[in-house]
């Protein structure tokens, strides 16, 4: 294929990688394709690591089938955008979702869903402060979405009484999350702190309803508050990323009303093409709101 003046060769087209859907590797290039414009403004600039599904969804959960994968095969076309971060003991490079063509390739590699974190590369490959902070709302065994809804309403008023507007995104999998843009002026480790304690305020004013510790045993019935991924190296899934679940979800923008409804739901990659042909993207504004790089 020709994809953005760039050759890539494309293969097992029918491979099913949503058995319960039926849908194909074919179907989720074409998703990608289709929703890049609306998915590489949240992703661009920003370090990716994909989580790979070798043979598809449900049967590959075996050793080897399914994996995250940080830094850059060799085998990754030359075009392909990348940066380097410096670990502990050892140096990855990672590719940056800043064109169709990189998106597209990243689907061919069987890669159904993309994390990032919340800060951006500069123009000269140093790693700028956080443009946004996320909150991810992940509800307890006997908990869902209509929990994560009141947990989010809660966090809204306090966001909100600080001068940020969060936007709500159904995550695809089980809960919501929460972006506020940011000014770029505090660090990471300045915004996990923010959401650390916006995350225990929370919990000690509503004990029956929100924890902000992770350990399962505290979790039942309750929606954990998950402040961490603020943590310059954590990630998070990027929003209209595909999610390695049973049938073909989506991490979905949504709108405050629409979490009202008492018929929320995650939604598939199909109703997320016909929402943004329809009404555009809910979270438009989260990365119109980010400062120009430097």
């Amino acid at each position: 294929m020709s994809v953005g003046g760039h050759r890539l060769r494309i293969t097992h087209l029918d491979k099913v990688m949503y058995p319960e859907t039926g849908t194909t590797k074919a179907d989720v290039i074409d998703y990608y394709t289709r929703v890049a414009d609306y998915l590489i403004p949240h992703a661009k600039d920003r370090p990716a690591t994909r989580k790979r599904w070798v043979s598809g969804v449900g049967t590959a959960e075996k050793a080897g089938q399914v994996f995250f994968e940080k830094n850059l095969p060799d085998s990754a076309p030359s075009w392909v955008p990348r940066r380097e971060i410096q670990h502990s003991d050892h140096v990855n490079t990672y590719p940056l979702v800043n064109d169709l063509a990189t998106l597209v390739w990243i689907a061919q590699q069987n890669a159904l869903e993309i994390h990032v974190p919340q800060w951006r590369f500069g123009r000269g490959g140093t790693r700028r402060n956080p443009d946004r902070m996320v909150l991810d709302l992940d509800p307890g065994e006997g908990a869902g979405l209509p929990e994560c809804v009141e947990v989010a309403k809660l966090v809204r008023e306090i966001l909100g009484d600080m001068g940020l507007d969060p936007m709500p995104v159904t995550s695809g999998s089980k809960g919501i999350h929460l972006y506020a843009a940011l000014d770029g002026t505090q660090s990471s480790d300045e915004v996990s702190a923010v959401a650390k304690e916006l995350a225990r305020a929370l919990e000690a004013d509503h004990p029956d309803l929100v924890v902000s510790d992770m350990k399962k045993a505290l979790r039942g019935g309750k929606v954990l508050l998950d402040w961490s991924q603020n943590n310059g190296s954590k990630t998070t899934i990027v929003p209209y990323s595909l999610r390695g679940r049973l049938r073909p979800t989506v991490a979905a923008p949504r709108t405050w009303r629409e979490l009202s409804s008492p018929n929320l739901r995650h939604l598939e990659y199909h109703e997320v093409l016909e929402r943004l042909s329809a009404k555009g993207d809910p979270l438009a504004e989260l990365s119109a709101s980010h400062p120009p790089r430097k």
